[in-house]
């Protein structure tokens, strides 16, 4: 009987490896040799500083100052309303038809403004004095929160608004998906726009079909990298502040993304990452809005990802 269970242990741990091997399979010959890529960026020092500045990482150059037909730093809200717009749907918008965003590093519950210094010059706060609703948003949302400064912010269900400096006229939308942070305010307070799936595949005109994360925003993979015979990152340290991990999402979370492979893992530093095809996946810090691929062939390292885990344009 022992020599039975033995080998029945020894056959379930051999079929649990060559699982493994199969689900996270090598890729023969995608390491890059420097040669020219698809949609390559020139090579660049460290892990890939791209040439694209993602100004003072709130998605807006700090110089950037409103057109002189926007609405000043500090002017009133007035009456918000809720116009219609052609990709995001119901969005709000102050007195004068600006829209109002809203993002993703603040919290809401409780209510918290993180956007300071020259993120509050590109995105203006909007004050909470003076504002009112007609129709479409429910009173109730309405709140305020202190600032920094000792201002009052205006808050809708708990969420600070913003202005865009890059905004020049009523109904502009320039700040939608800038950083893959910041959003046009639903009258709900949410997000405007479609949700999209944790992950999902967009097709790009340059690269084809690519992965997007759950904000649009272009999916890389690091050559350096290993997918087997376990997920392995080799981007630590100052290459994250460029490079941030893609948090895991559940498999069903997913949209023509091939499953294989499709399976989250822990990182030395204790973070949680994503990985397609068991290859680690990662955003770029230089894409500013979604439909970016700034990191596409950035220093032969970085590539998009394909739907099935390979890399979009890395040399044979």
């Amino acid at each position: 009987m022992k020599t039975s269970w033995r080998s029945a242990s020894l056959v379930a741990t051999a079929a649990a490896v060559l699982a493994l091997t199969t689900a996270c399979g090598q890729e023969s010959g995608t390491q890059s040799t420097g040669s020219q890529n698809v949609g390559a960026t020139a090579a660049a020092g460290g892990f890939g500083s791209s040439v694209t500045d993602p100004g003072n990482g709130y998605g807006a150059d700090s110089t950037t100052a409103p057109s002189a037909s926007a609405p000043a730093s500090g002017q009133s809200a007035g009456q918000l309303a809720v116009i219609e717009n052609a990709k995001l749907g119901k969005i709000v918008t102050d007195g004068a038809g600006f829209t109002l965003y809203r993002f993703d590093h603040d919290t809401a519950e409780p209510p918290k403004s993180t956007c300071d210094g020259d993120c509050a010059k590109a995105w203006p706060p909007v004050p909470a004095d003076g504002a009112t609703v007609a129709s479409g948003i429910e009173k109730s949302l309405l709140g305020e929160v202190t600032r920094t400064d000792g201002t009052k912010q205006l808050t809708i269900a708990g969420w600070p608004m913003y202005r865009y400096a890059k905004d020049v006229k009523a109904g502009d939308t320039n700040g939608q998906g800038v950083k893959g942070t910041w959003f046009a305010t639903a009258p709900t307070g949410k997000k405007a726009g479609a949700a999209l799936p944790g992950l999902s595949v967009r097709n790009d005109p340059k690269l084809g079909e690519i992965v997007v994360d759950k904000n649009g925003m272009t999916v890389y993979r690091f050559m350096k990298d290993q997918a087997w015979p376990k997920s392995v990152s080799n981007c630590t340290g100052a290459c994250l502040e460029k490079w941030p991990v893609v948090a895991p999402v559940a498999a069903n979370d997913t949209k023509g993304v091939k499953k294989k492979g499709l399976m989250g893992f822990t990182r030395p530093d204790g973070a949680k990452q994503m990985t397609v095809n068991c290859w680690p996946i990662y955003t770029f810090s230089g894409d500013q809005a979604p439909g970016d691929t700034n990191g596409q062939g950035v220093g032969g390292t970085w590539y998009a990802v394909r739907p099935d885990g390979k890399p979009v344009g890395a040399s044979k």
